[in-house]
């Protein structure tokens, strides 16, 4: 029998990625995605050309415009399909966003997580919940490592944080933004279930998530939102930390082969660090100058001396815990191929609109 799987955020970045991913190996994918990054940030977080190309690309996907908010329809909907794995990527994603609408931001980050594990506890409780959650869950305390600053970027000061942060970062007594908060309540829920009714639970707690279909905004992905700049010759904002601030990027399909690993073989209330690692790591004024090398050309950039409240300086996920136990899996995609990706989508707009 066809295996079946529900994708929440299925037009956006990670959750497009996993339909075309699950579609591919002969799965039925139902998707469930109402827009609301259009909502949240105008007509760059509009998804609606993702869904058109699932719709086109995939052989096996049926879209279901659903509010993950709706309890009873949500619940409905898992009981008519009965689904082998559960990949929730649905998120009001923004660190900045949250404080303008706390209500949305909460209700739809930790009750519609809430939603959907009831929904998962009571059709499918056998099957592996698998959730995208954040860094954000461990507020401003990376920040707490000593740091050293060099020409380009900020980098860990001691050898032993060499390898980045790890599960072992607390979570709590630190400075999180309204969306860390949201996803933290999220992440602590699906980790509940997982333990207390014994059900296959993972978070994946992303560093920077990425790759050509990303809706890249100011207010969230940030090198798809860079390379959107080059391409449109938009002016880029730079917030605080001299631009040396370090993020580890991972693309997309990584993302979705470690999903695939979780499912082939799940735990219990499971906790992963999921990013680029160290080797996939680069900085805004490094990211700014790789662009400029691809593109061939440069962008206006605009400095704000404030940084964004609780912003991570200098972000590198450890993946070890996830490497132990899962030792067939691995990064596939460079930080480099990504950034040539962005360049091709470049190229393949350009040629649209002359046509």
């Amino acid at each position: 029998m066809k295996r079946k799987v529900i994708i929440t955020g299925s037009s956006g970045l990670i959750g497009s990625e996993a339909v075309s991913f699950f579609d591919e190996k002969g799965w039925s994918v139902h998707g469930i995605d109402n827009n609301m990054r259009r909502d949240f940030f105008g007509p760059d977080g509009d998804t609606t050309h993702n869904l058109q190309r699932l719709q086109q690309s995939c052989e096996q996907f049926e879209h279901h415009g659903l509010d993950i908010r709706d309890r009873s329809n949500i619940l409905d909907l898992f009981k008519q399909i009965h689904p082998d794995a559960i990949i929730h990527c649905a998120a009001q994603p923004s660190h900045d966003l949250a404080k303008d609408r706390p209500f949305d931001d909460f209700d739809i980050n930790a009750v519609g997580t809430l939603n959907l594990l009831e929904a998962t506890r009571q059709a499918c409780p056998e099957s592996p919940f698998i959730f995208m959650s954040t860094n954000k869950v461990y507020g401003d305390a990376p920040n707490e490592l000593s740091l050293i600053e060099k020409e380009t970027r900020w980098e860990y000061a001691r050898p032993e944080d060499w390898h980045g942060i790890n599960e072992n970062c607390r979570i709590d007594s630190c400075l999180h933004s309204l969306f860390g908060a949201s996803k933290a309540a999220a992440d602590i829920l699906v980790q509940e279930y997982g333990r207390y009714f014994n059900m296959p639970t993972v978070c994946f707690r992303g560093g920077c998530l990425t790759g050509p279909n990303h809706s890249g905004a100011e207010l969230h992905g940030f090198l798809a939102y860079l390379a959107r700049c080059f391409r449109e010759d938009r002016n880029y904002r730079i917030f605080g930390y001299k631009g040396k601030q370090v993020r580890d990027n991972i693309h997309s399909y990584d993302v979705c082969t470690a999903f695939y690993a979780f499912y082939e073989s799940p735990r219990c209330g499971a906790v992963y660090n999921l990013g680029g690692g160290r080797n996939n790591s680069t900085s805004i004024i490094e990211a700014i100058a790789s662009f400029e090398e691809l593109f061939g050309k440069s962008i206006k950039t605009e400095y704000i001396d404030t940084n964004r409240v609780g912003d991570h300086i200098c972000y590198i996920s450890d993946l070890t815990r996830f490497q132990n136990d899962y030792p067939n899996w691995k990064i596939q995609i460079s930080l480099k191929e990504t950034m040539h990706q962005f360049l091709d989508l470049s190229k393949t707009s350009s040629l649209t609109s002359v046509l």
